[in-house]
């Protein structure tokens, strides 16, 4: 008997000491990490190339060590670009209590989210539409359509285009944008620039004629066509079919190789976007900004992948976010990993990141490249300095 008793006491041990202190075991397990994105949908062609971007940065995290040597997992999430949709997935990572979760990449959506996580958790937003208030949990990836418009409009004035026409969808996309270009007129470096006609629609509206008629009669030398995806379609053939031939602007949203291949056939002959130094590594000096555009492009050549914007936006928020995880620990909490970002300097592929100068973006202006597509070159190209002059 006293042979048995202690045989079970020491099984008994043992398995209290397997279930209550397994740090090697649990070591091992991943560090999940929930991401909304549109996979399918109206924002279908930049979710598809997030996951990409995640999948590879993935596997270049945890080559590294991971966040204290637990690999990073990513679990993706369908929103089906709805807002509606994006709810009920967020208030079921909240029920999870996560500490940080990334996505989504449409703004009305991530607009959806923001007023959920007052308390957390930490939510990393793809969408540059998006200004979340400062010291709250939510940041957005890239420069901001503020600074994006201002960068815009100095290069249409660097090429004497002063009378501009607008053409936006009516949803939170173009309602972002009219606050954006009230506040740039309201600049005495705009004091010239007019607005000649500005229109508006629906995004599920199938033709814009009336619209692209009226901005033709208005003499604009360039349009701002703001919106993402399929609507963006429904201008460019507009403008086709009435014979409207000027430069157009539009949301760096849709910088995708897809969506420029779906589209080749009614392109206007320039097509211009608020880009980044990713686009343009040429416009940057020698230093830490060119070697980290550099290191982000090498990254993608060796899985054969050319990055567009539905990569970059992903980039540097999940750097970040690691890189807070890894100096707090893997039990940090919302706070924490919030308080981290915060005081966060360093540099990326959208320049040197200061969040107490530009809060929750860590990134300005000087960010904005410009750019143009070109047709014969299959890409963009570099058509301004930073900033966009």
């Amino acid at each position: 008997m006293n042979i048995r008793t202690a045989a079970c006491a020491a099984l008994l041990a043992l398995t209290v000491a397997l279930t209550a202190a397994p740090p090697a075991a649990r070591a091992a397990d991943p560090y999940e990490i929930d991401a909304i994105l549109p996979q399918s949908g109206n924002g279908a062609f930049l979710g598809t190339a997030q996951m990409v971007a995640l999948k590879l940065l993935e596997d270049l995290i945890n080559k590294r060590g991971g966040v204290a040597g637990r690999p990073v997992k990513f679990n993706y999430l369908d929103d089906q670009s709805s807002p509606q949709i994006a709810v009920q997935l967020t208030d079921g990572i909240m029920a999870k209590k996560a500490a940080v979760m990334v996505g989504s990449t449409l703004t009305a959506i991530c607009n959806a989210e923001a007023a959920l996580i007052k308390d957390g958790p930490v939510l990393y937003c793809f969408s540059p539409g998006v200004h979340p208030p400062a010291g709250s949990y939510m940041f957005t990836a890239g420069t901001s359509t503020t600074d994006m418009i201002q960068a815009s409009m100095r290069f249409f004035r660097s090429k004497g285009w002063t009378k501009l026409a607008i053409i936006t969808t009516s949803d939170a996309t173009g309602q972002d944008l009219d606050n954006n270009v009230a506040q740039m007129l309201a600049l005495p470096e705009n004091k010239n620039v007019t607005i000649v006609a500005h229109e508006h629609y629906n995004a599920t509206d199938v033709s814009v004629a009336a619209q692209i008629a009226r901005i033709k009669a208005s003499g604009a030398q360039a349009l701002i066509a703001w919106t993402v995806g399929g609507p963006l379609a429904t201008v460019f053939n507009a403008m086709q079919s009435t014979g409207l031939d000027i430069p157009v602007l539009a949301t760096p949203g849709n910088m995708t190789y897809a969506q420029m291949k779906q589209y080749v056939n009614f392109l206007p002959k320039e097509l211009y976007f608020p880009g980044s130094a990713s686009f343009a590594p040429e416009q940057l000096p020698n230093g830490p900004e060119k070697r980290a555009v550099n290191a982000y492009l090498d990254a993608f050549k060796a899985i054969g992948v050319r990055p567009d914007q539905g990569h970059l936006f992903v980039w540097d928020p999940i750097l970040i976010i690691v890189d807070a995880l890894n100096k707090l620990g893997p039990n940090a909490t919302p706070a924490q990993i919030r308080d981290y970002i915060t005081a966060y300097h360093g540099v990326g592929v959208f320049g040197q990141y200061d969040f107490h100068a530009t809060p929750q973006r860590g990134v300005g202006v000087d960010s904005v490249i410009m750019v143009r597509w070109s047709p014969d070159k299959g890409t963009w190209v570099g058509v301004s300095k930073a900033g966009g002059g």
